[in-house]
């Protein structure tokens, strides 16, 4: 790998150590609809996440840490491509281009194994609430780089049916916590044999529909109305899982040597009934944020973010702008993988400097986002978004997010010089998109 240095100063002069010589194992975890605040360590209210908690007391707390989109699967093809969801053939839904290079493919060609447990999502239009991945799915995780792979296309909750490399399974339990019993016996394998391990856990929640068991559930009744205090429920089994996978590593005696990434694939569920059967998230979901899933005001795409690898990433809190855009490269960086292994048209950058402490004062690279009608330009503490709601033809406004997080001050008016700059960058980078769409990335 690529080795990761600190300066030491002595009678001046500089000696450089090596922080971390082996390749490190790298696990990256996500949550599904999981908001900004809807943790512990955010200062919600009444969710108990002891387990976030201690992960951000620990390790780095990304602050300002954007998912690839306002829902589901175009962020999972960001964090997989490091490529906006558009140009790898989610537009927002259907399944990512066969021609597309990806993450797990690298690390597996790098010598590492590769597991996928969980929520899937990226199988096209064969993805169903009820459909465990079939072997015959053209789009199943194994055709993306993953060696094993125990997953669901979409949604599972109690005693989930799982597909293990093809074959359909029945589990007994809370399904996050049955993702990570069976990932911590992936890696357990991996670690007998000296291997290193790439492991990408996503949940299914807190996804609606909502399940939760009747412990989980007890201490939120009463505190709010049932419907929340099951989403809640199953954060807190959510929660517990994460304790177990940290522990897992301890007992292993390989946490100082495993990279625990966590995020959300979009911010959270909105505090208002859509209808009956769809009701609000009290207490809300983003806090002073505004917006929620599918909207690309903050709410909705900026989330929860810890990195965590003790003895190598100091404790801190982040205010950089990056996201999951940014995962492919860090980790070329991070874990020594080859630097061809990614697109080279691309969107992010690599966050290793940030990872070591040496933050860079500003975002060099804006931040494009593209959903539906939503357009969003982020570029360091200024942000130009149209949102979804506003329509193909509805008006661009200008926020700093910095100073205004909650987006209440249009400064659209106000800077027309920002906004101009800031909407020609927008243009160049949209146009460059549908390059990508027409297949320009893959001509050699």
């Amino acid at each position: 790998m690529k080795l990761i240095y600190c300066a030491v100063f002595l009678i001046g002069m500089t000696i450089f150590m090596p922080i971390k010589a082996d390749k490190p194992n790298v696990i990256l975890v996500m949550s599904d609809d999981q908001g900004w605040t809807q943790t512990g360590y955010y200062g919600h209210p009444i969710a108990n996440t002891p387990n976030l908690d201690d992960m951000a007391n620990s390790g780095l707390r990304m602050d300002r840490f954007y998912s690839g989109a306002p829902f589901c699967v175009p962020s999972r093809a960001t964090v997989l491509t490091g490529r906006t969801n558009a140009r790898t053939g989610v537009l927002p839904g259907g399944a990512m281009n066969k021609q597309e290079k990806m993450l797990a493919t690298a690390f597996k060609e790098a010598g590492y194994a590769t597991g996928h447990f969980g929520k899937w999502h990226l199988s096209g239009a064969t993805d169903r609430r009820d459909t465990a991945i079939p072997a015959s799915n053209p789009y199943n995780p194994g055709e993306h780089g993953f060696d094993y792979w125990l997953s669901k296309s979409i949604q599972f909750n109690l005693n989930p049916i799982l597909s293990r490399n093809g074959v359909i399974e029945q589990f007994k339990g809370d399904g996050s916590e049955v993702i990570v019993d069976e990932a911590l016996k992936f890696i357990t394998e991996q670690t007998v044999k000296n291997k290193p391990f790439f492991v990408v856990v996503w949940y299914s929640t807190p996804h609606r529909d909502f399940e939760a068991s009747k412990e989980d559930v007890a201490p939120y009744l009463g505190r709010t109305d049932e419907s929340s205090a099951l989403q809640l429920g199953e954060l807190a089994a959510m929660d517990r899982s994460l304790g177990t996978l940290r522990q897992g590593l301890r007992d292993l005696d390989i946490d100082k040597n495993t990279l625990v990434w966590f995020t959300s694939d979009n911010g959270g569920l909105p505090d208002i009934a859509y209808r009956p059967d769809l009701p609000g998230v009290h207490p809300d979901s983003t806090g002073h944020l505004r917006g929620f899933k599918k909207d690309l005001y903050e709410g909705g795409i900026r989330v929860p973010t810890i990195v965590e690898w003790p003895g190598t990433i100091e404790h801190r809190e982040s205010h950089y702008p990056s996201g999951t855009i940014d995962m492919f490269l860090t980790l070329i960086d991070i874990a020594g993988l080859s630097p061809d292994s990614i697109n080279a048209v691309n969107d992010g950058v690599s966050l290793e400097p940030v990872f070591k402490n040496e933050e860079p004062s500003r975002r060099e690279k804006p931040m494009g986002f593209r959903a539906n009608a939503g357009r969003a330009w982020l570029d360091n503490d200024w942000k130009l978004v149209r949102n979804y709601t506003s329509g193909e033809d509805g008006p661009y406004e200008l926020y700093n997010v910095v100073g205004d997080p909650s987006e209440s001050n249009n400064l659209i008016d106000q800077r027309p010089d920002i906004a101009a700059r800031m909407m020609k960058e927008l243009m160049a980078w949209d146009a460059g998109i549908e390059r990508s769409i027409a297949g320009a990335d893959y001509q050699k």
